[in-house]
């Protein structure tokens, strides 16, 4: 059981959602109530599936947990788009998405200043490059999101999720923590999930989801779904609460809610 977020808190989930795959009109209603149980202030979605016969899903659940959203396609395919979104609770000021370096696939970066009680905010998201061996891909990619952050944070802390399809000791996700050197440039993020659970597996690609059979080709069992966050400042703001996997489990008739697991985060956003 996740306790309520602490006041001066907010909530962050992450999660992949699947585009339309499998049951999806199942799917998207197992999201939506298991969100609405965990009560989330911002959710960032990745593969957020529209095209005719099927409504934008991040409307579809902003409507059921009355939310705000903004929607930013990424990529063009079977007739409609698929790309990501930010659902929140508090009012959007402001957003932005740009495109990222790809492989003949389309990938973006999409930003949302959030005003909150608690402070306001830059609400990142994102969704890199699948394959294997798109390592040199997704160091590109990293670079120009964390460039994108550094513009347009200005001094307000910033929350940046997503679907990195990269391991925590991979070049790319070493760069986000400060511990390895990209281009010549340096950056720090904290990886929620490290600061509260260390070298703990937190899988969110998981073979025990069926679902990730589809592509069983890819290495099974990884960590790849992220909530990092900017680095704590002096007045305690930015401190990471609590952060732990979610939605990682089926319905009774083994129906889950995608075929990534979700990752929630609260994060001090008003001075401790």
């Amino acid at each position: 059981m996740i306790p309520p977020t602490p006041a001066g808190a907010l909530r962050v989930v992450t999660l992949n959602l699947w585009n339309e795959q499998g049951p999806h009109e199942k799917r998207l209603r197992l999201a939506a109530d298991g969100l609405r149980a965990l009560s989330p202030d911002l959710v960032a979605l990745q593969e957020v599936r529209q095209r005719e016969g099927i409504a934008n899903q991040a409307a579809t659940l902003a409507q059921a947990l009355s939310m705000r959203h903004v929607f930013a396609p990424a990529a063009q395919w079977g007739g409609g788009d698929e790309g990501l979104a930010w659902l929140s609770r508090h009012p959007i000021v402001w957003s932005l998405a740009e495109p990222l370096p790809a492989p003949g696939e389309g990938r973006a970066v999409l930003g949302a200043r959030i005003q909150s009680p608690a402070g306001e905010l830059l609400a990142v998201t994102t969704h890199l490059s699948y394959r294997l061996h798109d390592g040199l891909w997704r160091e590109r990619q990293v670079l120009e999101v964390d460039a994108f952050c550094r513009r347009f944070a200005g001094d307000s802390m910033t929350v940046l999720c997503g679907d990195f399809n990269a391991v925590a000791d991979c070049d790319e996700i070493r760069f986000l923590r400060g511990r390895a050197t990209l281009a010549g440039r340096r950056t720090y993020w904290q990886d929620a999930f490290e600061r509260m659970h260390g070298r703990a597996d937190g899988y969110t690609w998981a073979v025990r989801n069926r679902y990730t059979a589809v592509l069983k080709h890819l290495e099974p069992d990884r960590r790849i779904d992220y909530a990092w966050i900017s680095p704590v400042r002096r007045d305690g703001s930015g401190t990471v609460l609590a952060c732990e996997i979610v939605l990682d489990q089926p319905d009774t008739q083994g129906v889950w809610p995608s075929d990534h697991f979700g990752v929630l985060c609260d994060v001090q956003v008003a001075p401790l």
